[in-house]
């Protein structure tokens, strides 16, 4: 059962009123790493939180509440899915490669690998919601998505020591077609590689 819920899940298109939300989920899916970068901007008297809230209430970015949807469960948010169209990378964008942290460059390298595709950014559930097909769902949602901006494919990223996220794109029908090693940090739990996985957008 839905933890005090007398309902299914309802889905919606995030509100700029969700950005709280929004950047604690975000927190979950990055497994650490947003919650690093965030601190590195929070200064004094702010959290990476704050930093967080601020950047998901913006209006023009990618990390933008308007690419987001949310799963709703009794009026509380339960998940959310940020995904969007990802555009080729510019001539600046692939001379900095070379110059980002090794934390974020194999990540940047395998974005640039999928130019068109319909970007799975991030994926998230609270704890108490778990386990009740809303990660399945939010995914359904995001092939829809990627079908009316007219994207061939949709692509995700995963760590390959993140076993529970692997299943659940592979059995939506993702499959590896690139990975990058990672270097172990103190952000996140993990230390051999990132996956890329892609998906058709007319399975």
């Amino acid at each position: 059962m839905y933890p005090m819920a007398v309902s299914l899940p309802l889905y919606r298109d995030a509100r700029k009123a969700d950005a709280r939300a929004l950047a604690q989920l975000i927190e979950i899916a990055g497994e650490g790493i947003p919650t690093y970068l965030w601190a590195q901007r929070a200064g004094e008297g702010r959290t990476a939180l704050d930093v967080g809230t601020e950047r998901a209430a913006r209006e023009d970015a990618n990390f933008s509440y308007r690419n987001a949807v949310v799963a709703r469960v009794e009026g509380k948010i339960a998940g959310m899915l940020l995904a969007y169209p990802l555009p080729a990378p510019s001539a600046q964008e692939l001379a900095d490669l070379p110059g980002l942290p090794p934390l974020l460059r194999p990540l940047v390298e395998l974005e640039h690998c999928v130019p068109g595709s319909f970007y799975v950014n991030a994926l998230a559930v609270f704890p108490p919601y778990r386990g009740h097909g809303i990660g399945g769902a939010l995914l359904d949602i995001a092939l829809e998505r990627a079908r009316q901006a007219r994207c061939q494919r949709l692509s995700v990223q995963v760590f390959a020591e993140n076993e529970g996220a692997l299943r659940l794109y592979l059995r939506s029908g993702y499959r590896v077609i690139d990975r990058r090693p990672i270097v172990a940090h103190h952000c996140y739990p993990y230390s051999t590689e990132v996956l890329l996985m892609t998906k058709s957008a007319a399975d």
